[in-house]
C-alpha cells in the first residue's frame, strides 16, 4: 500500500517496507544467479531495527569501524566483513573477534597487526588494492584520485602477496552500472591477476547500483559468472545505496514564508546541513513531490532549513500553487547515506524514524529529543 504522508509525524524519515523487500529480492536473486555473496554496507544504511527483514535475504554486512562491527554482530547476528583505513591497537581484538574477513589498507598496517591477528584462526585477512582506475568524476567520492590514501598499488605487490593474505578488496565505483564494473575488472585482472591463484576471495566493494531502473542485472550476472569460471575465488559485493534506493522519503512541513529581494523562502522543520548533508556536500538537488525546476507562471520558492547556517537552503522550485505554513514538503530517496550522516547541529530536532508496513500501517521506530543532543557532547 502506498505511503500516505499526511498520516505521518513531521519531520520524519519513512521507510517503505514493500519497496525495501522488492530491492532485497532483486539483489538476493542476482547473488544467487551469479553465485556470489552480496552484503549490505553499513556506511550507506544502518537502520538496525529493520535488520530482521534484511536477514530474510542476506547473511551479513560490511563494516568500517568497531561500532559498525558491533552493530553487525549484535543486530545482524553475524560476523562482519571489515575494512578500515586505520585500525587502533586498543580496538583490534574486539574487531577481529566479531569479523569473518579483515581487510587492511596497507601492507604496513597488516604487518603491524599480523601477530594479534594470528590468534583468530577463523578470520581471513585481505588487502585493499588501488587499481588506479575509476570513472568517478566527483573528487569527493573518488578513491583513486592522485595521491589517494586508499589501498595498495600493483607496483607494491609486484613480488607477490604477503604471507597470510587470502583476499583482495577494491572499491572504485559510485552509483555505477555493470558496464563500469566490467571495465574495472579488466584493469584489476591485468594488474593483479597474477595474484589470484594464491587467494581465496575477492571483494568488489560497493557502488553497484543494482536496483536502479536502468541497471542491466542480466549483464551483471553474466560478467560475474564469467569471472568465477576463470578463477576459483569467492566473490563478494557490498553495495549500500542499492539496498535502500528509492525506498523512503524525508517528510517535512512548511513553518514560515519569508521574502527578501523578491526571493521567497519556505522555511521547513528540517535542515539540509543536519538532515540532508549530501545535498550540500555533492552538491545535488533532491526530488520533491509536487516540485519542479522554476517554471514561468508558477509560484517559485527557495526551500530553507531551520538551522542558523546561512547556506542551509536549496532552490529554486516551482509548485502548482502558493505554499502556506502547514503544507507538507516530501523529499524523495532519502534512505541511503542520508540518515547515517545526520548531525544534531544547532540542536534542531532530528526527524523521527518511521517504518511504513506492507498493510498500510506505520510504526515510529525512533523519536529523538533533548537527551540525544545533550549526550552527544560532554
Amino acid at each position: 500500500m502506498p505511503v500516505d504522508y499526511s498520516k505521518l509525524p513531521s519531520p520524519c524519515y519513512v521507510l517503505d517496507e514493500e519497496r525495501l523487500r522488492k530491492n532485497l529480492d532483486l539483489i538476493s536473486n542476482c547473488g544467487r544467479e551469479a553465485g556470489v555473496k552480496i552484503i549490505l554496507a553499513f556506511k550507506a544504511f544502518a537502520m538496525w531495527k529493520v535488520f530482521g527483514i534484511f536477514r530474510e535475504y542476506i547473511e551479513t554486512a560490511a563494516a568500517s569501524s568497531l561500532s559498525e562491527v558491533q552493530l553487525c554482530f549484535e543486530e545482524m547476528g553475524a560476523k562482519a566483513h571489515t575494512y578500515s583505513p586505520l585500525y587502533k591497537a586498543e580496538e583490534f581484538d574486539a574487531i577481529a573477534s566479531m569479523s569473518s574477513h579483515l581487510t587492511f589498507n596497507s601492507v604496513d598496517q597488516y604487518n603491524r597487526f599480523r601477530e594479534p591477528l594470528s590468534r583468530y584462526k577463523t578470520v581471513s585477512a585481505g588487502l585493499r588494492i588501488n587499481p588506479e582506475y575509476s570513472e568517478i568524476a566527483h573528487g569527493l567520492y573518488n578513491p583513486c584520485s592522485p595521491g589517494s590514501r586508499f589501498g595498495v598499488t600493483a607496483e607494491e605487490l609486484k613480488d607477490g602477496l604477503p604471507d597470510g593474505i587470502e583476499g583482495l578488496h577494491f572499491h572504485v565505483l559510485f552509483e555505477s552500472d555493470s558496464y563500469t564494473l566490467e571495465k574495472t575488472l579488466e584493469v584489476v585482472e591485468e594488474k593483479f591477476g597474477h595474484l589470484f591463484s594464491r587467494m581465496r576471495w575477492i571483494n568488489m566493494g560497493g557502488g553497484h547500483l543494482i536496483t536502479h531502473k536502468d541497471y542491466d542485472t542480466a549483464h551483471l550476472v553474466k560478467i560475474l559468472t564469467a569471472f568465477r569460471s576463470k578463477y576459483d575465488l569467492e566473490v563478494i559485493l557490498e553495495p549500500g545505496s542499492a539496498f535502500a534506493w528509492e525506498t523512503g522519503e524525508l517528510v517535512s512541513t512548511v513553518g514560515d514564508i519569508v521574502s527578501n529581494m523578491e526571493i521567497r523562502t519556505a522555511i521547513l522543520d528540517v535542515s539540509f546541513t543536519a538532515h540532508m548533508p549530501d545535498c550540500l556536500e555533492m552538491p545535488y538537488k533532491p526530488v520533491v513531490i509536487g516540485g519542479t525546476d522554476p517554471e514561468e507562471g508558477k509560484p517559485v520558492y527557495r526551500l530553507g532549513g531551520n538551522s542558523c547556517l546561512s547556506g542551509d537552503f536549496m532552490g529554486d522550485w516551482s509548485f502548482e500553487r502558493e505554499l502556506e505554513p502547514g503544507d507538507r514538503i516530501v523529499f524523495l530517496d532519502m534512505m541511503h547515506y542520508t540518515m547515517v550522516k545526520t548531525t544534531t547541529f544547532n540542536g534542531v530536532d532530528h526527524p523521527d524514524i518511521v517504518l511504513w508496513r506492507v498493510d498500510g500501517s506505520f510504526q515510529v521506530l525512533r523519536r529523538f529529543g533533548y537527551p540525544d543532543y545533550r549526550n552527544r557532547l560532554s
